[in-house]
């Protein structure tokens, strides 16, 4: 199975208007909710490529019990469980996002709120299940913001107790938790543009990617929006690419990115089809209008055309 670690996880609300106009007053035509934060997105494109994904992290309060609720009602396969709930309970009310699309342009704005405060003994609780998790997972993905109450080295920590339990990680945050947590050396970080620049001062991919292993990743993917993936590991460097910009929600490409390198992984898939299978769920996400789904028909219309180079621009899969 394969583990996702939401700390912060969310209770997904979007709102669809007309047209956003700032300072006025806006009819919502429609209105959704899911579970969400970003390894719960991850999860959940999981199971939708029929690999069996247990989330863990913390949720509370009324937001927190209608994300379980909705967690729950997520179909998965019939043969099995695809996704299950392994959430720390906790007094504080987990968060809410907001996400209002505007239908005229197609853009996304996002609200998101802080998350409840930790306390020590539910950090405690948290960890205790965290361990017993990792004696079944084959592979670990830690993601998403930290809720008040925890240090910015809590990854850092959680990557040491995935090593020591021989399971591969990947760490996808931002800010000075992916500063300290690359420190301790995760298998995989897949920062966007914007995250590897802030870590590395560099706004060349390849070049920030090969700092950032520097640093201390073993491995770096980095999402570069309609620009498809670039990953520097110790065996090479790619770029892969969709072979065209696709309109829609961009809100949950990063995270089904994720669930196609954390998949490649357990399924030892090479890098490039590893990145090719990234680019293709990334862009079949943003088809979808909320985070967590992607279109299947997009996603197996667009993976056998994803172009795959290294850094030389050779192409190595087409």
């Amino acid at each position: 199975m394969i583990l996702t670690v939401t700390l912060n996880a969310a209770l997904d609300i979007t709102y669809h208007v007309p047209r956003l106009r700032p300072l006025a007053t806006h009819r919502v035509s429609e209105v959704s909710e899911r579970p969400g934060g970003k390894g719960l997105n991850v999860a959940r494109v999981l199971a939708g490529l029929g690999h069996r994904a247990v989330v863990t992290g913390f949720a509370g309060g009324p937001t927190g019990e209608r994300l379980r609720t909705l967690l729950a009602a997520q179909p998965g396969p019939s043969a099995g469980e695809a996704l299950v709930d392994a959430l720390t309970p906790v007094d504080g009310a987990s968060r809410r996002t907001v996400g209002v699309v505007d239908a005229a342009s197609g853009d996304t704005t996002q609200f998101n709120e802080p998350g409840p405060t930790i306390a020590r003994h539910e950090w405690e609780a948290f960890l205790t299940g965290y361990l017993t998790l990792l004696g079944e997972a084959d592979a670990v993905a830690l993601c998403g913001s930290l809720p008040p109450g925890l240090p910015v080295g809590t990854y850092a920590q959680l990557i040491r107790e995935a090593q020591a339990a021989r399971v591969p990680v990947l760490l996808d945050t931002g800010g000075e938790p992916l500063r300290r947590g690359i420190a301790a050396r995760p298998d995989v970080v897949k920062p966007n543009a914007d995250e590897l620049a802030g870590l590395t001062g560099s706004t060349e991919p390849v070049r920030a990617a090969q700092d950032a292993r520097r640093r201390g990743a073993r491995a770096v993917a980095a999402s570069l929006g309609a620009d498809g993936m670039v990953a520097v590991t110790a065996g090479g460097s790619w770029h892969a690419r969709p072979p065209r910009r696709l309109a829609g929600n961009p809100t949950g490409a990063g995270d089904a990115a994720v669930a196609g390198l954390l998949s490649g992984l357990v399924e030892s898939l090479s890098w490039p089809d590893r990145l090719a299978r990234a680019v293709a769920l990334s862009a079949a996400a943003v088809r979808m209008p909320v985070a967590g789904e992607f279109d299947r028909a997009t996603y197996e219309e667009l993976l056998p055309r994803i172009e795959v180079c290294d850094r030389s621009d050779r192409a190595v899969r087409a």
